[in-house]
């Protein structure tokens, strides 16, 4: 951004604070709207700094309380804004993360290090990748793309039916609609930081090469992204994608009969699942996420969080500095630094077409209910009912702890032999919902998540849950206001929108840079299969695995 640093007031202020312009580094900034005549008619860019002397870690060196608002078109200064020029700039000790870096700096390991671990295929992979995108597995066949907007695509997932050998429809297509990160500081230099990244900055755009051995096991296969730049060349992003079995020790099924019964019976499956993964770094915070395919049937879709926070520059050193009535907003994480708190939500596009796009929405209600007088020992007991989901607005699920439920898409066309129709389920996780007011600007953008569960119509302009063009909309196109026309969804071909939720509380365990949180939701088979699906699976034998010896005892 050349310009705000042309700028003579910035230029001054920059020197005020005592950082040489070589060592100033700039992020732009989404403005967001906020009901100001200003974004009504300019396409506008915030614009803040941070001292890069001393660490690669300059998100942990804001130059608080400067803003600079520009208009993109114009290179113009709207407004400038230096409200912190009595807060210090944080100290560059302790910030840096690489491992040349911190090995020197920290002190004798006091905790035994890990010895590499790899898990080994000594017949190769047991998935092959046909016509670079094309995913076959363990009966299990999609299309893998890397998309600029979404990250990465899965559709065309078919899964093979052990007992008919028919090549089964699960879903048409997933992925990644919108990811909207408000943070919780309504000052001036803070309030506009409401992210939303797919459609703002592009998830797949943001993406980086994958480290192996290190984002991926030695066992992975690597997938380029092909995007357009802005001036319409294509260029590769390499190694966007990676594609992996993962063992981890889990069980796919067991049973051992007790010893009373005289039957020895020791019966235990492995559990080896097939992993799609990507990772983003949107400028500071960095995302991994799974579309993990299992043996079952199931279809886990994790998302997890790493990176580095973004924090607040504090003249407080030390908690006691502050007031007791004093809001933070956040953390004091170090020295001259608080890390504000912020919620993280990814909604998810799942088209899901069981056994053919003809579905149906069905919720399971989970109730108590009590037995009559001299009935019986047991006074109370728990009731499935299955209501099908006529239009869209009995769709909109906010999920409450003490009124469970179960989120059935089914094919009501297609039965199993006992009658029961074939479907799948949600199975839900990461479950913070969103406090904000639901019309604060902020919220009225992201009404996606005003609910965890939405289930639409079918409609192939509706696949951005945040609207076609988010940045500086109104929020007046976005998947809350497609799902309030109420349409019919019952045996339609129908979408399921999942958004799974992170309230972030920063801790001091977060500074420098964060440990991976992560969290997930399942698309499990319910009564899609006619029995367990992997009954037949062989088990693990010793003659099949390599014979492996630590060097120590070699």
């Amino acid at each position: 951004m050349g310009r705000p640093m042309a700028d003579a007031r910035f230029n001054r202020s920059i020197g005020r604070r005592g950082v040489r312009m070589s060592d100033v580094a700039c992020l732009p900034i989404s403005s967001g709207w906020y009901r100001r005549k200003v974004e009504d008619t300019r396409r506008l860019i915030k614009v803040q700094c941070y001292s890069a002397e001393g660490t690669a870690n300059f998100y942990m060196r804001p130059i608080e309380g400067l803003t600079v608002l520009l208009d993109i078109d114009t290179k113009e200064v709207v407004e400038f804004v230096d409200e912190g020029r009595d807060i210090p700039i944080a100290k560059p000790s302790n910030t840096d993360y690489r491992y040349e870096v911190t090995s020197k700096n920290k002190q004798p390991a006091r905790v035994r290090p890990l010895n590499p671990i790899s898990i080994e295929q000594p017949l190769g992979p047991s998935f092959e990748v046909v016509d670079g995108h094309q995913v076959k597995w363990a009966g299990w066949e999609f299309h893998l793309k890397p998309d600029p907007r979404a990250g990465v695509i899965v559709s065309d997932v078919r899964v093979t039916d052990p007992d008919t050998g028919e090549r089964r429809e699960v879903m048409y297509k997933g992925f990644a609609s919108e990811l909207f990160v408000p943070y919780m500081d309504p000052t001036d230099a803070w309030y506009f930081k409401t992210y939303m990244d797919a459609g703002e900055y592009g998830f797949g755009l943001q993406s980086m090469p994958l480290v192996p051995l290190n984002d991926c096991p030695r066992n992975a296969y690597y997938m380029d992204g092909v995007f357009v730049a802005g001036n319409g060349k294509p260029y590769v992003r390499s190694n966007m994608v990676c594609i992996f079995e993962r063992y981890a020790g889990d069980v796919g099924w067991r049973h051992s009969e007790s010893p009373i019964t005289g039957m020895e019976i020791r019966e235990a499956r492995p559990k080896v699942t097939l992993v799609a993964r990507m990772a983003a770094s949107v400028a500071n915070y960095d995302y991994i996420v799974d579309w993990e395919f299992q043996t079952d049937g199931l279809i886990r879709v994790k998302v997890a969080l790493s990176g580095i926070l973004m924090v607040k520059g504090t003249p407080y050193t030390h908690t006691n500095q502050a007031k007791p009535d004093e809001d933070l907003y956040g953390t004091i994480l170090s020295e001259n630094l608080i890390g504000v708190i912020h919620d993280h939500y990814v909604t998810f596009y799942l088209d899901l077409d069981v056994d053919g796009s003809a579905n149906s929405f069905v919720k399971v209600n989970l109730t108590r209910q009590y037995t009559s007088p001299g009935e019986s020992p047991r006074t109370s007991y728990l009731k499935a009912s299955k209501q099908t989901v006529k239009t869209e607005k009995d769709a909109q699920i906010r999920l409450k702890l003490y009124e469970p439920k179960e989120f059935h898409v089914v094919n009501p066309g297609r039965t199993t032999r006992v009658g029961n129709p074939v479907g799948y389920k949600v199975v839900p996780a990461g479950t913070a919902a969103s406090l904000l007011d639901p019309d604060d600007p902020p919220q009225l953008r992201g009404a996606f998540t005003n609910n965890q569960i939405w289930v639409t119509p079918y409609n192939k302009s509706e696949e951005w849950a945040g609207g076609l063009f988010v940045y500086q909309n109104k929020g007046e196109d976005n998947l809350a206001v497609w799902s309030n026309r109420d349409r019919s969804i019952e045996n339609k071909d129908i979408v399921l929108w999942y958004t799974l939720g992170f309230h972030h509380v920063p801790c001091q365990e977060d500074f420098p840079i964060m440990p991976t949180v992560s969290s997930s939701f399942d698309l499990k088979p319910v009564n899609f299969f006619e029995s367990n699906p992997i009954l037949a699976a062989p088990p693990n034998l010793e003659k099949d695995l390599p014979v492996c010896r630590a060097a120590a005892s070699a």
